[in-house]
């Protein structure tokens, strides 16, 4: 199951880069997503996946019992996943507005707007 990651997670690596390489603002934003996505699943990965078990401690005991999984991966996910939408969100607005002032989405043609 961790090579299967392992590779899903250099796949996603290599496509973000590509397509943050590319000229169109459109798939710049779409090789972050990619990236961020592939970043998840390695600190997923790294923290190491255990099944069976949840990281609470029921009430009858003093600690946790065996198995189970490492909260702070989790915690720090759902923290990147929120990171990352703003990110997104923040870039398809600067899309939008850069569009809308220079008329192209190609990042070579695209023009200073401080004229």
């Amino acid at each position: 199951m961790t090579l299967l990651l392992a590779l899903a997670i250099g796949l996603l690596y290599a496509c973000g880069l590509y397509l943050v390489m590319r000229r169109t603002v459109v798939r710049l934003i779409l090789g972050l997503a990619l990236l961020a996505h592939a970043a998840n699943l390695l600190i997923f990965t790294v923290g190491g996946l255990t099944r069976g078990g949840t990281p609470i401690i029921p009430a009858d005991e003093n600690a946790l019992v065996a198995p189970f999984p490492d909260p702070v991966p989790q915690a720090l996910v759902l923290t990147a996943i929120v990171i990352g939408f703003g990110v997104q969100a923040f870039a398809l607005v600067l899309f939008k507005r850069a569009h809308h002032e220079s008329g192209t989405d190609d990042l070579d043609a695209m023009r200073s707007t401080d004229q």
